[in-house]
């Protein structure tokens, strides 16, 4: 009877438990994020390997799972498994990750709470014509419309085997103007957060390509202007806004460094940048966060299940 208690004891423990970025237990694994401390809007490692306290069980040999409604893509690392997790801009002090362990072919599903920090993003305030912000029934539409477009390449992108390696290549060798995540107040109103990052550029000069992949998107979209999104595989996508010219058809499979057009003003912009996005499937993330991921970490790391 002792023995059961202790059982469900342990079982509520685990239900009830918000764990710590740095190392938690999950039912016969440990998981760990690289960084130790994860915030919002960024992405991490999320590693996943065997309780070297556990003798009784079989070795881990497959891990599945998933987070805000994306899947997430394990790879076979040196002491287990591994996976980029995207951490949603908005959101509380927690994320709800979904994993599925297999020993020996036999699964074992399992929920865990990642603590996250809220970073204090700054504000920017910006005064433009009421144009830029004010849309009439059809630009609306048509925004919608092209929006759909891109959440569509981002859904495709957990299809694509992955391409992308670390270090990733920056798109441009020029300071940052405007970094991810700020509050975008338009002639005095809050009306959307930065989810990119801006790098400094004259009319066209060169921007490339940050990892290998392949163009899914061309286009000329009201906000962006003429933009060039890459589907880097396993769930990662990059875009890249504003440009003068493209250099790149869709379909085309470019790699790391690669010019795939140049700096421009297009869209809704108050002068000539470069707008780079990254999103894990639809979600928006820092990409400065896997530009450090890649300088602290090699793909050394990884090896062939």
């Amino acid at each position: 009877m002792a023995t059961r208690w202790s059982f469900l004891a342990a079982l509520l423990a685990l239900a009830c438990a918000r764990i710590a970025g740095a190392q938690f237990a999950a039912p016969s694994a440990v998981v760990r994020t690289a960084p130790a401390a994860p915030a919002r809007g960024s992405v991490v490692w999320l590693e996943v390997e065997d309780d070297q306290s556990r003798n009784d069980q079989a070795r881990l040999t497959g891990v599945e799972g998933d987070a805000a409604g994306e899947p997430l893509h394990f790879e076979a690392a040196e002491r287990g498994f591994i996976a980029l997790l995207g951490i949603p801009l908005e959101g509380d002090d927690t994320l709800t990750i979904g994993l599925r362990l297999t020993r020996q072919g036999r699964p074992d599903s399992t929920i865990v709470r990642l603590v996250v920090r809220n970073p204090s993003y700054p504000r920017e305030r910006l005064k433009v014509p009421p144009r830029m912000v004010e849309y009439d029934s059809a630009t609306r539409v048509r925004v919608e419309s092209e929006l759909e477009r891109a959440r569509e390449v981002s859904r495709r992108s957990h299809q694509t085997p992955r391409l992308w390696s670390l270090p990733l290549t920056l798109p441009r060798a020029s300071r940052i103007t405007s970094a991810f995540g700020g509050a975008r107040e338009y002639n005095g109103q809050v009306t959307s957060r930065h989810t990119g990052t801006d790098f400094a550029g004259a009319v066209g000069t060169p921007v490339g390509a940050a990892a290998r992949g392949v163009v899914r998107l061309v286009a000329d979209f009201y906000l962006a202007g003429r933009a060039v999104y890459l589907d880097h595989g396993a769930g990662l996508v990059t875009g890249y806004f504003h440009l003068s010219q493209t250099d790149v058809a869709e379909g085309d499979t470019v790699a790391a460094g690669q010019r795939i057009g140049a700096v421009g003003r297009t869209g809704r912009v108050t002068g000539p940048h470069l707008h780079w996005i990254m999103r894990y499937g639809t979600i928006s993330v820092d990409p400065m966060t896997l530009v450090e991921l890649g300088r602290e970490r090699t793909e050394a790391t990884y090896v062939s299940p």
